[in-house]
């Protein structure tokens, strides 16, 4: 009886200790659950948010392409030209160059269509089709119609109509100029419209652009994947971790420090993370928690600002390579320009103090028989003078293009630059448009050093006659003219300051006389030989010391015929 009451009783108590574990086991395992339900509405709404604003994002990089690019296409086109082809629909050796600009601009960006055209009541008319020939929908000749498309009409007229003659950037809203459309031959687009305007300021045209948007699903899903996994790995971690500060109370406080500790270095460290102390016992084991949470925070801001300093100079460096690429690119520097040409050689070079520079060289056939030379330094230095930079050079080409006399297109050229030019930048130019017929020519010397010349049978002498100012100081100075004449077999070279300012370690100056005499020592045939061998004596006279200015040289020679 005693024997079978005891059993019994081990019995209940063994049953007891059996609930107790599983209703230990089924809290545990309902703990984990609830948790689990929490991450993952967590993870489902996070995941939500993040492929709407990844597609929002992916959107408005589509539609930001698009307006730029037209905007780009429609400061391409000369609008004056625009509105003749408009008007006769009669195609001529410009029409063909224009296409050509427009299809490499196309094919640069990886646009889907590019096209000029005319809006009219029911559809629009085409002036140029910049399209694939080998697409199903083939090229749109000058002067051939289409209807609109979805709400195409509304959009292009409205950017017809709008005024649009600021510069991008100023005006805040482009809701007319920008449309999202799904077609079912054109597919999912970004489509942009900017007007082309003439010389009187009227728009005469549409620069068109879209950009295939069927990329967008792939991007969005790709990132979402990717955020995804990444919200599952974190919520397994963060989940062990919680679980684990949970259950196991009973742990002595030191071994708990000691794993946040080891786990720290081991893991959040590496992540950027910093640690999070919750240790509460209310004596120096918390304190010493406390102070590591502290450290891992200085740590963290450490490394964040290193980081970061570290980005920010990797960003600088990659854009400051693409400027200077840039730069590279807007200037002639692929010799001889005109191989087909034999009455004269020439050649330049610029070397930047920096990564990007403000001086600048230009070398154009205004015709068969005049050439325009230019040389010019922006003051400062970097980024702001090379902007101020490429802005010169095109504006001189551009005003030189359009025919007059050297003087007359540095006033105009000046008159633009002044425009909103609150930096106060100027530039220094020498400018000149010679025949090379007769060898007559006539320059302007807008504060820059004097050019030197060589007669055929002659030494290497500078021409100093008195200066204008710069461009860009103030607007309606005048820049007065200088004939000049250079018969065959006569030699021509300007250059930037930086030649004759150029700073030897003892902090000495090229100067004019040294350059006079590299020049006439010089005993080759080439213009480019002779200016590798003036760079070669100023690097000599440099050394070892750092260059603070640009070094820009050009050089002419009228060549004897026969």
């Amino acid at each position: 009886m005693a024997a079978s009451e005891q059993q019994e009783q081990g019995n209940s108590t063994e049953k007891k200790q059996k609930s107790k574990k599983e209703r230990k086991k089924s809290l545990r395992t309902r703990f984990i659950l609830i948790n689990l339900v929490m991450f993952i509405l967590i993870d489902i709404w996070s995941a939500v948010l993040f492929a709407r604003i990844t597609a929002r994002t992916a959107k408005t990089s589509y539609t930001d392409k698009a307006l730029s690019c037209a905007w780009s296409v429609s400061r391409l086109l000369n609008g004056d030209d625009v509105a003749r082809y408009a008007a006769t629909m009669e195609k001529d050796e410009a029409y063909e160059v224009y296409l050509q600009k427009l299809t490499d601009f196309k094919n640069a960006f990886d646009l889907q269509y590019l096209y000029i055209c005319v809006p009219e009541e029911d559809g629009y008319r085409y002036i140029w089709d910049a399209g694939d020939p080998d697409s199903e929908e083939g090229i749109m000749d000058l002067g051939d119609f289409d209807e609109y498309y979805g709400e195409g009409a509304v959009f292009m007229k409205a950017a017809f109509a709008e005024d649009f003659s600021q510069d991008i950037g100023t005006n805040n809203s482009f809701e007319h100029n920008m449309l999202v459309t799904s077609h079912p031959v054109y597919g999912f687009v970004a489509s942009a419209f900017i007007p082309v305007f003439d010389s009187a300021g009227n728009a005469v045209a549409l620069a068109a652009v879209d950009v295939s948007m069927e990329g967008i699903f792939l991007e969005v899903v790709h990132a979402l994947v990717i955020f995804v996994i990444s919200m599952v790995l974190i919520v397994i971690v963060f989940s062990w971790f919680y679980f684990r500060l949970m259950s196991q109370k009973i742990i002595r406080p030191i071994k708990k420090l000691d794993d946040m500790a080891e786990n720290f270095v081991a893991n959040q460290m590496q992540k950027g993370e910093v640690l999070k102390c919750d240790i509460r016992t209310g004596d120096e084991i918390e304190s010493l928690g406390n102070a590591f949470e502290h450290m891992s925070q200085q740590l963290k801001e450490y490394m964040d600002n290193f980081t970061a300093v570290t980005k920010e100079k990797e960003r600088i460096g990659a854009e400051l390579d693409v400027a200077r690429k840039i730069q590279a690119d807007m200037l002639p520097r692929i010799f001889p320009l005109y191989p087909e040409r034999s009455d004269f050689d020439i050649y330049a070079s610029m070397s930047p103090a920096k990564e990007v520079g403000g001086d600048f060289y230009d070398i154009f056939l205004i015709d068969q028989d005049h050439i325009a030379l230019v040389i010019a330094d922006v003051s400062g230095k970097g980024v702001p003078a090379a902007l101020f930079m490429a802005i010169s050079k095109s504006l001189i080409q551009n005003r030189t293009m359009l025919g007059g006399t050297p003087d007359i297109i540095l006033q105009d050229v000046n008159e633009q630059l002044c425009q909103g030019n609150d930096a106060q930048y100027f530039v220094t130019v020498w400018f000149a448009i010679l025949d090379l017929n007769t060898g007559d020519g006539f320059a302007v010397n807008g504060g820059h050093e004097h050019p030197v010349v060589k007669r055929k049978d002659g030494a290497f002498e500078y021409v100093k006659y008195k200066h204008s100012a710069p461009m860009g100081v103030m607007e309606g100075i005048p820049f007065p003219m200088h004939p000049f004449h250079l018969d065959r077999g006569d030699s021509l070279f300007v250059y930037t300051d930086g030649v004759p300012e150029a700073t030897n370690a003892k902090e000495e100056l090229y100067g004019e006389e040294r350059l006079i005499e590299a020049l006439n020592d010089f005993r080759g045939s080439t213009q480019k030989d002779l200016l590798a061998h003036v760079r070669r004596s100023v690097d000599a006279f440099v050394g070892d010391a750092p260059q603070f200015d640009d070094l820009t040289m050009l050089g002419f020679r009228l060549n004897e015929i026969g």
